[in-house]
C-alpha cells in the first residue's frame, strides 16, 4: 500500500469517528438551547432562573467528561491489544461508576439547589425559577453520565454513530417533552427540567443497554465490581483534575472580563461563545485520535501511532487555521447580530481577530489532548494542566490591572488566553512527544 493510500484509510477512520462524535457533543448545550427557546416565552425571570441553573448543570457535566475520555481510552487500548473481553468488562465498571456518580450528584445538588444559587447571587422570584429548573432536571444527571460512559465504550469499538443517532432523537424527544410539560400541564420552568430530564434518563438507558447486550452476548457478567468499579475511578481521576484545571482558567478570564466592565465583559462572551462552537469541531477530531491511537498503542504499534499523531496533527491545525480565518472574518457580519452597541460591535470584530489569530494552535493542543488521553497519559496531562494555570494566572492577573476597559480589554484577554494558555498548553503537550513515556501506559 502506497503512502497516499495509507493516509486516504486514515482520513476516513478519522472523519467517521469525528463527525458523528461532533453530534453527540453538541447534547446537553442543545437540550439547554432547546429549554432556553421555551422557557424564554413564560417571562424574563423564568428566563434568568433557567440561565443560573443550566450554568450549573453544565459545569457537573463539564467536569464529568472524564467518564467519557477514561473509558474511551481503556477500551480501545485493551481492544488493541486483544483483550476484548477485558475491554468490556472495563466499560461495564465505567458504566457502573456513571450510574453512581450521577445519583450521588443528583441527591447533592438537589438538595443544596437554593443554597448553591444563593450563592450565586440569585434572590426572589429568580431564586424560585431557578431552584425549581434545578431540581427537577438534576434526576436526568444519573441518565447523562451514562451516556458519557457509554459513549466512551462505543468510541472505543470505533462507533461514534450510534451516540449521535441517540443524540438526535433524544433532541427531538425533549423538545416534545418540554412543550408538552410546560404548556400542556402548565408547570412552568419546572416542566422544561423535567422534561429534559426523562430526556436524558432515556437516552442513558438506551446506550448502557446496548453495551449490555454487547457484554452479555459474549459471555460476560454485567454485575458491579468493586475492584473494577475503584480501577475506573483511579484511571478517571487525572482526567478529572486535568479538566478542573480547564474550567478553572475559564473561570478566571470570565472574572477579569467582568473586571474591565460591561463593553468587554458583553463582547467576550460572544467571542467565548463562539470559540467554543469552533472547539466543539477540534474536540470532535480529539476523540477520532482518542480511540485510533488508544487501539494503535495498544497493540503495541509503534509505526501506526507515528502515523496516527501526524495525521490527526495535520487535521488539528488545518481544522483550526479555518476556524480561525472564519472568526477573523466573520466579524463585521456576526457583531450587529449580537449587540447594537457601537462599542461592543467593535470589541466584538477585534477581539475575535485576536482569537481567531491563535486557532491553529488551539487545533494542536486539542489533538495532542486526545493522543494523550487515548494513550492513557492522563496523570500527566493533570500534572501539566496545573502547571499550565500556574503560568497563566500571572498574565491574566495583568490583565485584570492594566488593561484599559472596553476594546483593548477584551483584545488584550484573548492575547493573553491565546499566547500564554493555549501556548503554554502546546509546548508542555509537545515536549511529551519527544520520547516514547505515553505510549508505555500499562493496560
Amino acid at each position: 500500500m502506497d503512502k497516499k493510500q495509507t493516509l486516504s484509510g486514515y482520513d476516513r477512520q478519522i472523519l467517521a469517528l469525528a463527525i458523528p462524535s461532533l453530534g453527540a457533543l453538541i447534547a446537553e448545550p442543545l437540550f439547554v438551547l432547546i429549554d432556553t427557546a421555551i422557557v424564554g416565552h413564560l417571562g424574563k425571570n423564568q428566563l434568568a432562573g433557567l440561565g443560573q441553573a443550566s450554568t450549573v448543570l453544565l459545569t457537573i457535566v463539564g467536569l464529568c467528561v472524564f467518564l467519557a475520555y477514561a473509558t474511551t481510552s481503556s477500551v480501545s487500548r485493551l481492544l488493541g491489544s486483544g483483550q476484548r473481553e477485558k475491554a468490556l468488562r472495563s466499560g461495564i465498571d465505567g458504566l457502573w461508576l456513571a450510574l453512581g456518580l450521577g445519583i450521588c450528584l443528583a441527591a447533592l445538588f438537589g438538595i443544596a439547589a437554593p443554597h448553591i444559587l444563593t450563592a450565586l447571587g440569585a434572590s426572589g422570584e429568580l431564586l424560585e425559577h431557578s431552584t425549581a429548573y434545578l431540581r427537577w432536571s438534576v434526576p436526568g444527571l444519573p441518565g447523562m453520565l451514562l451516556v458519557m460512559a457509554a459513549t466512551g465504550v462505543l468510541r472505543g469499538f470505533q462507533d461514534a454513530k450510534t451516540p449521535l443517532y441517540v443524540a438526535v432523537t433524544g433532541a427531538i424527544v425533549n423538545t416534545a417533552l418540554n412543550f408538552w410539560f410546560v404548556y400542556g400541564l402548565d408547570m412552568g420552568v419546572a416542566g422544561s427540567g423535567f422534561g429534559t430530564a426523562l430526556t436524558q434518563i432515556a437516552m442513558g438507558l438506551v446506550l448502557a443497554g446496548l453495551v449490555l447486550v454487547k457484554t452479555r452476548a459474549e459471555g460476560i457478567s454485567i454485575r458491579p465490581a468493586a475492584t473494577g468499579i475503584l480501577s475506573s475511578a483511579r484511571s478517571g481521576a487525572p482526567l478529572f483534575v486535568r479538566t478542573l484545571s480547564l474550567r478553572a482558567a475559564l473561570l478566571l478570564t470570565v472574572v477579569v472580563a467582568t473586571h474591565l466592565g460591561t463593553i468587554t465583559l458583553a463582547s467576550h462572551q460572544v467571542i467565548n461563545s463562539l470559540w467554543n462552537f469552533a472547539a466543539y469541531g477540534l474536540d470532535a477530531l480529539a476523540i477520532a485520535a482518542q480511540a485510533l491511537i488508544g487501539q494503535a498503542v495498544g497493540a503495541r504499534d509503534k509505526a501506526s501511532s507515528s502515523a496516527i499523531l501526524k495525521r490527526t496533527l495535520q487535521w488539528g491545525v488545518g481544522a483550526g487555521i479555518v476556524f480561525g480565518v472564519v472568526l477573523a472574518a466573520l466579524g463585521p457580519v456576526i457583531a450587529p447580530l449580537f449587540s447594537q452597541d457601537a462599542d461592543v460591535q467593535r470589541a466584538i470584530i477585534f477581539g475575535l481577530i485576536a482569537a481567531g489569530l491563535f486557532m491553529p494552535v488551539a487545533g494542536w493542543v486539542f489533538i495532542l489532548d486526545g493522543v494523550l488521553i487515548g494513550a492513557g497519559d492522563g496523570t500527566y496531562l493533570a500534572k501539566v494542566g496545573l502547571i499550565n494555570l500556574a503560568v497563566y494566572a500571572p498574565f491574566a492577573v495583568a490583565v485584570y490591572f492594566l488593561a484599559e476597559p472596553g476594546l483593548a480589554g477584551v483584545v488584550w484577554l484573548w492575547v493573553v488566553f491565546g499566547l500564554v494558555y493555549t501556548g503554554a498548553r502546546a509546548i508542555s503537550n509537545g515536549l511529551r512527544l519527544r520520547s516514547d513515556a505515553w505510549t508505555q501506559h500499562a493496560i
